[in-house]
């Protein structure tokens, strides 16, 4: 006979704690309390109860039995991501995947994944792509699409666990085929965004799961360093166990359990936060962001808002993201929406916990891109990876509220499946951005036409396809927006050096030369103009400049042996034969094999 005592106590931690762990609690048979909640539920809502995958069964063994009896499930979800995705996997290297991999000589070296770098699961991932595939951008694409499909999986059992097998299906089916979360796949050097998502997921669930089986969470705190090796950003989700604790759990009972993760997440957040000023110095260099704070009351409202507008109604999807600039009222309309996130948080930390925790899963998961340092992009795709299952789960639980009304349930799968068919669609045209360099700046600039960034590269674009002109157009474009953009005059006097080979206007080249310095000045590190101008001044016969700017350009990057073959030639061509001889016998030793090399030593003997 259960007791007065009992019966609150079953109330009180129905939602939070396994019918095992009531049992327990009480020491009383799981029988029993199955009896007296038939007689205090509604049968629908008891089915719905029972059904639910429990943590201790998926803990002791069941897990095999889910598996077993979610395979066409799990099956379906994987061939889903691989469909919506197919046409993505043959693109080209685009953006930062140009430099992280064809132009970076120790893609396939071994040796050099163990020097110190960010992000060194990464490296691993494109070594082993190098060895399977050497450059071909395929074999570097598909481990991305791996990492979402079992991103889709691990959601599937993450809501099995947390809430109910339909729930479940809705937010993995919406997760597996949303466009805004194509930057994280098909680009390339974004996949490290779905890699460190899916193994803290795998964190998560065995932490859930060693609360009947203590010897699994040696596998979450493995799982969760690795979530680290990916990407620095994974480093606020240790947050998410004390959330987890205070949602489903009981918080003073396992803080044992999470203090591994408190501490990890600290020490690595003040290990990040003394490399940020070198962090800030490299972006002013290389990304010429001019150092300051954001104001977070400005910043955050924004984010935020805007990232729900993405998710709801993702139309407008870009690389980057520049067009946000609001009127007064603009603002205060998002800032509006965003008090009311805040305010639905607040009272279903009483009312539905499950939302709680789920819209508070969204918003940590971004702390790192809100910082009112600006290391990160007000807004971007990628970033809300992760986050974005927040907002998922919360429309899952709804559609699984609305299709338990018999009258609504048929209108609800319909709208629903008309929901994945439109998202996929979506997705697959965006997938099309990434195929190459020129489908994602014509992309990029119909969303934000007044970025320097995406005007730079259309600029780069145009020079390509020779069509001088507009490329000089946007690229100065680019320059008024942003006045210290090195890179902007670096292709800008590329284009003003192509025009002059085929219209042979001195004007163009002094213009060429003029940009290249204001580039150096601009980014002392920007090798390439130093050469470029070093070989203006050889083809006008200036060798002393020549040897000064190809100098200057070896002294910043000192391993680019055609850099040194061309100040060889200039020796050459200068008539001082014993300095071109040193060049280029030193080049041999590097290279043994310089069929090229030889031959101009040959000639010089």
């Amino acid at each position: 006979m259960i007791t007065g005592k009992q019966k609150k106590f079953i109330k009180k931690n129905i939602k939070k704690l396994s019918l095992s762990e009531i049992a327990k609690e009480m020491d009383i048979s799981p029988k029993e309390i199955e009896n007296y909640l038939k007689k205090i539920w509604r049968k629908d809502k008891f089915i719905k109860y029972t059904q639910k995958p429990s943590v201790a069964n998926s803990s002791k063994g069941g897990l095999k039995d889910w598996l077993k009896n979610n395979w066409y499930i799990i099956l379906g979800l994987t061939f889903l991501v691989f469909l919506v995705y197919a046409n993505g996997l043959n693109g080209a290297f685009v953006s930062d995947d140009i430099n992280w991999i064809p132009n970076n000589p120790n893609v396939g070296n071994f040796g050099s994944l163990f020097q110190k770098q960010e992000r060194p699961a990464i490296w691993f991932i494109f070594y082993f792509a190098h060895a399977i595939g050497g450059l071909n951008p395929f074999f570097y694409r598909l481990p991305n699409v791996l990492f979402h499909a079992g991103n889709v999986i691990a959601i599937f059992l993450l809501l099995n666990l947390l809430a109910n097998r339909r729930i479940a299906i809705f937010t993995s089916l919406i997760f597996a085929v949303h466009p805004i979360l194509v930057e994280s796949v098909t680009w390339i050097a974004g996949g490290s965004h779905a890699a460190y998502t899916l193994f803290f997921l795998l964190s998560l669930i065995f932490y859930i799961l060693s609360r009947e089986r203590v010897k699994l969470y040696f596998f979450t705190i493995l799982f969760f360093l690795i979530s680290l090796s990916f990407s620095e950003k994974a480093v606020v989700l240790f947050l998410i166990f004390p959330l987890y604790e205070i949602t489903f759990g009981s918080l003073k009972k396992k803080w044992k359990a999470i203090l591994p993760y408190l501490i990890v997440g600290v020490f690595v957040t003040i290990a990040l936060l003394n490399k940020i000023e070198g962090k800030l110095i490299g972006l002013k260099i290389y990304n010429y962001v001019q150092p300051g704070f954001d104001n977070p009351l400005l910043k955050i409202p924004i984010s935020i808002t805007e990232y729900l507008r993405l998710i709801f109604w993702p139309s407008d999807l870009s690389l980057y993201r520049s067009e946000l600039l609001f009127t007064l009222p603009q603002y205060l309309t998002r800032l509006g929406i965003f008090l009311i996130l805040l305010l639905v948080i607040g009272i279903s930390y009483r009312k539905k916990r499950y939302i709680f925790f789920w819209l508070l899963f969204f918003i940590i998961t971004l702390l790192p891109t809100l910082t009112p340092y600006r290391v990160a992009s007000t807004v971007a795709e990628r970033y809300v990876y992760i986050g974005s299952l927040g907002i998922f789960a919360v429309v899952g639980m709804i559609l699984d509220n609305l299709s338990e009304n018999e009258k609504l349930k048929k209108g609800i799968y319909f709208i629903f499946v008309v929901l994945i068919l439109a998202l996929s669609v979506r997705t697959i045209v965006r997938n099309r951005d990434w195929l190459s360099e020129d489908n994602l700046w014509i992309a990029s600039a119909k969303v934000s036409p007044n970025d320097p960034n995406v005007l730079n590269n259309l600029g780069d674009m145009y020079t390509r396809h020779k069509d001088y002109q507009k490329a000089i157009e946007v690229l100065s474009r680019a320059i008024q927006l942003k006045p210290n953009y090195a890179d902007a005059y670096h292709n800008l006097a590329s284009s003003q050096t192509a025009l002059y080979s085929q219209e042979k206007n001195e004007e163009y080249l002094k213009q060429a030369i003029d940009n290249y310095y204001l580039a150096i000045k601009y980014n002392p590190f920007l090798w390439q103009s130093h050469q470029n101008l070093g070989v203006i001044y050889f083809n006008i016969k200036q060798y002393d400049k020549a040897i000064e700017q190809l100098n200057k350009a070896i002294e910043i990057n000192p391993s680019n042996l055609n850099l040194q073959y061309n100040l060889g030639i200039v020796y050459l061509n200068s008539g001082n034969t014993q300095k071109a001889k040193e060049i280029f016998s030193s080049i041999l030793q590097k290279e043994p094999d310089n069929q090229t090399v030889i031959g101009i030593l040959k000639q010089i003997k």
